[in-house]
């Protein structure tokens, strides 16, 4: 096979990571770890973006350097990526020497070819901070909705797009002074002359999901392409345009030249030749990034590689943004997550899991919902995983495994024919999908302990043979599953190699069984997530004056114990909890009143009850309504039309718990017969109701 090399979008050195940038980086060591561990020659590269303007006005509020400012946020982003169990090969700066030649190289092949211009562009200028200002320095009136206090490209309020210029009473987000409007002169790189280039390479077959490829069809190659602004003038915190002294290259220019910068910074510590990584044949090179970058990973990134002779990306991986509990990620509440946050509350395997449960390879939007986080991991991770080791590994601890594998009725040769499929969904970036394949394993493997019973066998004295055949099969099917799990959870890889005394590392391994060998003492592999850690997690992100507000109001969550805390614990992992105290202002209650009175009889009429989703999709004839079927428990299987389809994917109902009037008099309805009714409240946004985990379908609510 090729050489690989793979990137991650590179991290801006203004922020610190946070749990929705982790679903890049989690995605492409997936990738890059699956690649590892059969064999392929890759490596997984990262570097910090350090350059523009947000940077320079940071360190000038802080009275430090841009250089002492990056190299702080250089430790914490590799101190927070290394906690995650996010392996690069090498990390580092676009404000390198190494970055500063290649862009130079790049330049001058742009300038050979003759695509460089100069144009007079127009923007706002603070005459007291004496620079020009981005977009987001300048804050005014929106020219379309007139809502105050909007930023000078788009209009929170209304969405409307507009040019900073067009802000009615603009203001500079830095000094507050009024800006004027002046020209000054940017450098231009014309790709026009690549378009016939560039939509047959965006088309290639493999080269990205196929809705970006006709996006960027539709959208920017069927028309003549604008030329990209390349410079900016001084002051700017980046590299200085050596034939162009006072302009500087802006940010995008030298961010992805970051890549081949890591690229050669790693060249010269591992004594490879950067060449043939760089312009080889022999090399395949995979960008991962979101959605929201794809115009200059696809459009500007490819002809600037061209202009210099450079090898161009095999593919271009695009994922979509993360939402959490179906709601962009909040401050206010507690849903802006930072991974160290994270980290103090919750183990990093959970959260691995869950984005590789909900990645595929295309562009969908992932939701982190929290109490789903909770039920999928102590499901499918602790229940079914690792409970597999649990139950069997401390019967052979005596005596090993046994010398020779036992009949088990064709599971492991079963289980090690998945290896290709599920090769096969990592490979190509539908970890959904090998997800999937795995936890059905682990089903067929759970069948055959809960059939076998070991526990009951170890206390017949004569079966100690029986014992050791049943916990041999067991934990080799459970060596199988965390080697597929393996690129996902590379700790609990680790952890099981020692407990079994076997490498773990390589794919083929799941093919062979292991016999005749010792077992370590059972220790634990993984906790189940407990919802009063989540909503700590949550109570920490919030503003310190929300949280105090909300301790005043006697909310403090699980911390406080009793009924009260476990509620509150839970009520945080369905996404609610304490953040609940400063939006009780009785607004909902007003807009709609309570209902007349009713007896405990009248109550007692409707029968409410514990239901699982078990499929959810579409009705293409209407526009409110998604298809639910639901299970009350055993066979008992309930059609219902729900009218969420504007609130909630089908994909990402499915599985869940949810509370079902279940005597409901059936409606026959144009798409079919409906048998019930979801429960949910809200007015301009629907929030199904879901009880506490540890609920059953079937279980009345009374």
């Amino acid at each position: 096979m090729k050489r690989l090399l793979i990137t991650s979008a590179l991290p801006y050195a203004n922020g610190h990571i946070h749990i929705g940038h982790l679903v890049e980086y989690t995605q492409t060591d997936i990738f890059a770890r699956y690649w590892r561990m059969t064999g392929r020659r890759c490596i997984y590269l990262c570097a910090d973006d350090t350059h523009g303007t947000a940077i320079m006005i940071r360190a000038r509020q802080e009275g430090r350097s841009e250089a002492e400012v990056i190299a702080d946020m250089s430790a914490a982003h590799q101190r927070d990526f290394a906690a995650f169990q996010i392996r690069f090969d090498h990390y580092g700066s676009t404000n390198s020497p190494a970055n500063r030649a290649l862009c130079q190289e790049i330049w001058a092949s742009l300038r050979e070819r003759g695509m460089v211009t100069t144009k007079d562009v127009t923007q706002l200028f603070d005459p007291k901070e004496g620079m020009f200002l981005a977009d987001r320095f300048v804050k005014g009136t929106c020219p379309k909705c007139a809502a105050p206090d909007q930023y000078g490209d788009s209009c929170d309020k209304c969405g409307a797009t507009y040019a900073a210029t067009d802000l009615v009473e603009p203001r500079s987000a830095l000094t507050g002074a009024r800006p004027e409007v002046r020209s000054a002169q940017h450098l231009m790189v014309a790709i026009e002359p690549e378009r016939p280039f560039l939509s047959t390479w965006t088309q290639g077959e493999g080269r990205m999901p196929k809705e970006i490829a006709n996006y960027l069809a539709g959208h920017f190659l069927s028309e003549p392409l604008r030329d990209w602004d390349v410079s900016r003038p001084a002051p700017y915190f980046g590299f200085e345009i050596p034939d162009a002294p006072g302009n500087y290259w802006y940010v995008w220019f030298d961010a992805p030249i970051g890549y081949m910068a890591a690229s050669k910074e790693w060249c010269d510590r591992e004594g490879e030749a950067f060449d043939d990584w760089w312009r080889s044949e022999e090399t395949e090179i995979v960008h991962v990034i979101g959605k929201d970058i794809v115009y200059f990973h696809t459009l500007f990134w490819p002809a600037m590689l061209k202009s210099a002779r450079f090898t161009l990306p095999s593919r271009v991986q695009v994922h979509g943004f993360l939402t959490v509990n179906g709601e962009k990620m909040s401050k206010s509440k507690g849903t802006f997550v930072l991974a160290s946050t994270y980290l103090k509350h919750l183990d990093p395997a959970y959260l691995r899991y869950y984005y590789a449960s909900k990645l595929s390879s295309k562009v969908d939007d992932i939701d982190l919902n929290l109490e789903e986080l909770v039920n999928k991991v102590n499901a499918e991770l602790v229940n079914k995983v690792v409970n597999l080791a649990s139950r069997s590994s401390r019967f052979v601890a005596q005596t090993g495994l046994s010398a020779a594998y036992p009949d088990d009725g064709g599971l492991f040769a079963a289980a090690a024919g998945e290896a290709e499929a599920i090769g096969a969904a990592y490979a190509g970036f539908d970890y959904a999908r090998a997800t999937r394949i795995i936890v059905s394993l682990a089903d067929r493997a759970n069948e055959y302990v809960d059939r076998m019973q070991p526990w009951a066998l170890a206390k017949q004295p004569d079966r100690k043979a029986e014992v050791q055949a049943v916990c041999t099969v067991a934990l080799n099917l459970f060596r199988q599953i965390v080697i597929y799990l393996a690129p996902v959870l590379p700790k609990l890889a680790d952890d099981v190699a020692r407990l079994l005394g076997c490498p773990m590392d390589r794919w083929e391994l799941a093919k062979t069984p292991l016999v005749g060998t010792k077992v370590a003492a059972y220790e634990h592999l993984m906790k189940r997530v407990e919802p009063a850690a989540v909503e700590k997690m949550i109570a920490e992100s919030r503003p310190v004056e929300e949280t105090t507000v909300e301790k005043a109001a006697g909310t403090g969550g699980a911390a406080g114990g009793g009924a009260a805390g476990a509620a509150a614990a839970q009520g945080a992992a369905a996404g609610g909890g304490a953040a609940a105290a400063v939006e009780d202002d009785g607004a909902a209650l007003a807009k709609e009143p309570l209902a007349a009175e009713c007896s405990i009889d009248d109550f007692t009429k409707v029968d409410l009850r514990v239901a699982r989703i078990v499929a959810a999709e579409h009705v293409a004839e209407a526009k409110k309504l998604l298809k639910l079927t639901v299970s009350l428990g055993g066979d008992v299987r309930r059609t219902v039309f729900a009218g969420i389809k504007a609130y909630y994917k089908p994909e990402d109902l499915v599985g869940r718990l949810v509370i079902v009037c279940a005597n409901l008099a059936p409606r026959k309805m144009k798409f079919g017969v409906s048998e019930g009714m979801v429960l949910a409240a809200g007015d301009e946004t629907v929030h199904l109701l879901s009880p506490d985990s540890g609920a059953k379908p079937g279980m009345r609510v009374h």
